[in-house]
């Protein structure tokens, strides 16, 4: 409907849309739905006194993208998406740093907690693994506003990571399994008290058959980062799809996006490939 061709109707909605912020209809609508934030009134007042205000203001605001070439278009728009490029990154590398760890404490409940603690694990496990991670960005953003108002960025974070240590937590608890009883049994033969145990004979052992999956799944979880667009976060789906809305086409934008996350996922994927091959070895 807001093609670069619909330039009037564009523009009337923009009208309409300028006058109720102006008399503060949409901000009694925002509050209603408790969408409201500390960034609006800032971002009304610049909207208000007719300042340019949009997620990529560094572009050249006098060209419209619509009246250039589309290879013009995505040299402008390259920067823009490299930068957030590095936001999928940053998002990523966190989320999966706080996964790792939430990931091994589910995982040392699992195996040596009592009855209570391993059921609260395992329920929380199968919940989240049940349910879609949208559903869960969808609840931390906008269903917990009534009690309190996570940024954007922080919902991000704790959404991706909260899910991931659920699968993390899987692979770890059946590498600290797969350490032979023999050598525990030897440990503790040899006067090591239980947490000695885990933390110099067990966990060095499960970490070395975890490494590999980890990679793994830090390749997905750089892929499922796309989700966090829709908190509004401006990764790098996010402002590819800016790009597409401003171009009118997918085609150079979408093409853009993949090479950059192919660029970022094809180094981890070769990096886990290795591990695999050189823990398969003999004697490794």
């Amino acid at each position: 409907m807001l093609a670069p061709g619909n330039a009037p109707l564009r523009d009337a909605i923009n009208q309409i849309l300028l006058r109720a912020m102006g008399d503060g209809t949409l901000e009694r609508i925002f509050r209603h739905w408790n969408v409201w934030n500390d960034d609006q009134p800032g971002l009304y007042a610049r909207l208000l006194a007719g300042q340019p205000v949009g997620p990529v203001t560094d572009l050249d605001t006098s060209v419209d993208v619509a009246t250039i070439s589309r290879w013009d278009a995505a040299a402008r728009y390259l920067p823009s998406l490299v930068r957030a490029s590095v936001v999928t990154i940053v998002l990523s590398c966190l989320a999966m740093g706080l996964a790792v760890v939430v990931g091994m404490l589910i995982a040392t409940a699992r195996v040596y907690g009592g009855r209570v603690i391993r059921l609260a694990v395992i329920g929380y496990v199968e919940l989240v693994r049940g349910t879609p991670i949208l559903l869960q960005l969808f609840v931390l953003y906008y269903g917990l506003t009534a009690a309190v108002r996570l940024p954007a960025f922080a919902a991000a974070l704790l959404g991706l990571a909260l899910n991931y240590a659920a699968y993390e937590s899987e692979i770890y608890r059946s590498a600290l399994e797969a350490v032979p009883v023999g050598q525990l049994e030897a440990a503790r033969t040899l006067g090591l008290s239980e947490p000695q145990v885990l933390m110099l004979v067990r966990a060095p052992q499960a970490f070395r058959l975890a490494l590999a999956p980890m990679t793994n799944d830090f390749v997905a979880l750089l892929k499922d980062s796309s989700l966090v667009s829709v908190l509004t976060v401006l990764e790098l789906t996010k402002q590819t799809q800016i790009f597409a809305t401003n171009l009118g086409s997918w085609v150079i934008p979408g093409t853009l996006c993949a090479a950059l996350y192919l660029a970022m996922s094809l180094p981890l994927a070769a990096a886990a490939r290795r591990m695999e091959e050189r823990w398969r070895r003999p004697g490794q």
